[in-house]
């Protein structure tokens, strides 16, 4: 259908409307304060922001833009690679880091291609959710050959990200009157996880998704968007789908459903968001 594989087609209902809505968008908040004064200020428009969208975006947050410039292109340079290389770093059924092309969302197959690594590098983890089971299972990043400079600007980049994670969570729990660390310490032994996600250029835009709707499972999603864009998010109001302007070296903060369940929740409702792709 329409040059595409029919495992990638999205049902009608679910199809991007050719027509873009201009809307205000979620919040923007500058992280670039100073004083207790000022950090209470931020922190109330953090709180904000989760309690009316579930979503914002920060600027001015202390990620280094040198350092997410040499992310994206070790990236794009893994990306560009014969596909017979990258699958030399393939997930597998022991291991879930690695390279990835086959994901589906709600039983439909995703217009992309992703690496996931581990954060802590090795990570160590139940077995199972049995509280009889004592197994503990360790796994340990899968690393491609090229390009040479990958892991280590990863590994770099991932220890950013995660310090400004943990000072989200921080500033949300000022938010909500409580000491900065309180939710840090929930969160203290997480599974954090990098996803580095590429979006090919598809033959027929209209009927797939680069992601199809989803929610987050986790605490926070720390997301990075380049200039193309495609983000969408789920009005609450009406139920449209909104496209998420990108803002340049901004992230994209997603409040997710582990964080929500640990809040009681706040955000009354959990959004929903998807990633249109571009056409050839």
């Amino acid at each position: 259908m329409g040059g595409i594989d029919q495992a990638f087609v999205q049902e009608p209902e679910q199809r991007p409307k050719p027509s873009t809505i201009e809307v205000d968008g979620i919040p923007v908040i500058d992280m670039s304060v100073s004083g207790t004064g000022g950090i209470e200020k931020l922190a109330s428009e953090i709180g904000n922001a989760c309690r009316k969208w579930g979503f914002f975006q920060v600027i001015n947050h202390g990620v280094p833009l040198e350092l997410r410039q040499r992310v994206e292109k070790a990236a794009k340079s893994f990306f560009d690679l014969p596909i017979e290389e990258k699958r030399k770093a393939k997930r597998d059924d022991l291991n879930f880091t690695g390279y990835h092309d086959e994901e589906h969302t709600k039983n439909v197959r995703d217009w992309k291609e992703v690496f996931d690594m581990l954060i802590e590098d090795p990570t160590f983890l139940p077995a199972s959710p049995d509280p009889d089971d004592e197994e503990i299972r360790t796994y340990s990043n899968k690393w491609p050959e090229n390009p040479p400079e990958f892991r280590e600007t990863c590994q770099e980049y991932c220890r950013e990200v995660e310090k400004l994670a943990f000072k989200l969570l921080e500033l949300i729990s000022l938010s909500l009157g409580l000491p900065a660390n309180r939710l840090s310490d929930f969160f203290k032994h997480q599974t954090g996880m990098l996803r580095l996600n590429y979006y090919p250029p598809c033959p027929s835009p209209e009927l797939a998704l680069g992601v199809g709707r989803h929610r987050d499972g986790g605490a926070l999603t720390v997301l990075a968007q380049d200039d193309v864009g495609g983000l969408q998010i789920r009005r609450q109001s009406d139920g449209e789908w909104i496209p998420i302007k990108p803002i340049p070296n901004a992230y994209i903060i997603n409040i997710a459903d582990a964080l929500q369940v640990t809040l009681l929740l706040l955000v009354q409702r959990r959004q929903e968001k998807r990633l249109l792709i571009v056409g050839v």
